[in-house]
C-alpha cells in the first residue's frame, strides 16, 4: 500500500509539471535536468581547440554539449550553430558530456560552419571597406574645413561694404569643386556613406556663398545705390511748388 502511495504521487508530481523526462542517448529515459541542477555539481575544465585558438573552458561536469556551446559562444563570439568534437566524433547538443567520457582537461575540438565562416569573411571585408572610406572622407572634411575658414572671412569683408579681388572667390570656389569631386569618387556605405553626404551638403552651401559674394562683390552698396540715385534725380523743391510764367505787375 505504501509504494502504491508513492507511485501515485510520483504520477501527480509528473501531471502537476514538477517532473520532466527526456530520452538520453542509448534509449534511456531520465529526469530532465537543467543548468541550474547542472551547476550544483563538480566542476571540469575542458581544452577547446579552434583552428589556431585554444580556450580553456571551465563548466559543470553534469552539462551538455549544448551547454559548453553557449559558454564558447560568450567566450569567442561564435554562432551556435558549430560543431563540437570529441575523440574525433561529432556530438550532438542533448548529449551529456560526463555520459561520453569528457572529464577535467579533456581536449574537445569546435569546428566552424562553413556557412558562417564566409559570412564573417564578408563582413570584415565590409568593415574594412566603410573604415577606409570614412578615412577617405576625413581627409576631404579637413581640407573643406580649412576652405570653409577663408570663405567665412571673405563674407565678412564683403558684408562690409569692401571689395576683395575677384580671384581669391574664383580660386576657393575651385578648390572647393576638386573636394565634391574627390568625395564623388569615394565607394561608401553604411557609416562612410553618411559621412560623405553631410561632406558633399557641407560643400555645396560654400559654394553657393562664394555665389552669393560675387554678385555682392561686383557692387558692394547695391542694396543702397538705388535710394541715392533716386534721391539725386529728384527736385530740391517740395513737390506741391508750381512753376508758372505768369509775373504779377506792381504799380
Amino acid at each position: 500500500m505504501k509504494r502504491f502511495s508513492s507511485s501515485k504521487r510520483a504520477v501527480n508530481n509528473v501531471v502537476k509539471g514538477e517532473i520532466k523526462w527526456e530520452l538520453r542517448p542509448g534509449g534511456m529515459l531520465v529526469q530532465k535536468r537543467d543548468m541550474g541542477d547542472a551547476s550544483s555539481g563538480p566542476m571540469i575544465k575542458i581544452k577547446v581547440s579552434h583552428g589556431a585558438f585554444h580556450h580553456d573552458i571551465t563548466v559543470p561536469a553534469q552539462s551538455t554539449f549544448g551547454d559548453l556551446k553557449k559558454v564558447l559562444v560568450q567566450e569567442t563570439g561564435l554562432e551556435p550553430k558549430e560543431r563540437l568534437l570529441f575523440q574525433g566524433k561529432e556530438k550532438d547538443d542533448e548529449e551529456c558530456l560526463h555520459m561520453v567520457g569528457v572529464k577535467d582537461m579533456s581536449k574537445v575540438v569546435l569546428l566552424e560552419d562553413p556557412a558562417s565562416k564566409e559570412r564573417k569573411l564578408e563582413e570584415m571585408k565590409r568593415n574594412q571597406s566603410v573604415l577606409k572610406a570614412c578615412e577617405e572622407v576625413a581627409k576631404v572634411r579637413a581640407e573643406v574645413v580649412q576652405l570653409s575658414d577663408k570663405v567665412n572671412a571673405l563674407e565678412g569683408i564683403v558684408h562690409g561694404g569692401t571689395k576683395v579681388n575677384e580671384k581669391e572667390l574664383l580660386g576657393l570656389t575651385e578648390l572647393l569643386m576638386v573636394q565634391l569631386l574627390q568625395l564623388d569618387t569615394i565607394e561608401a556605405n553604411g557609416e562612410a556613406k553618411v559621412q560623405r553626404r553631410a561632406e558633399v551638403r557641407r560643400a555645396q552651401r560654400l559654394v553657393d556663398t562664394l555665389d552669393n559674394m560675387k554678385a555682392r562683390n561686383s557692387n558692394p552698396f547695391s542694396s543702397s545705390g538705388k535710394s541715392e540715385a533716386f534721391e539725386c534725380a529728384s527736385p530740391a523743391f517740395p513737390s506741391s511748388t508750381r512753376i508758372t510764367h505768369d509775373w504779377e505787375v506792381f504799380d
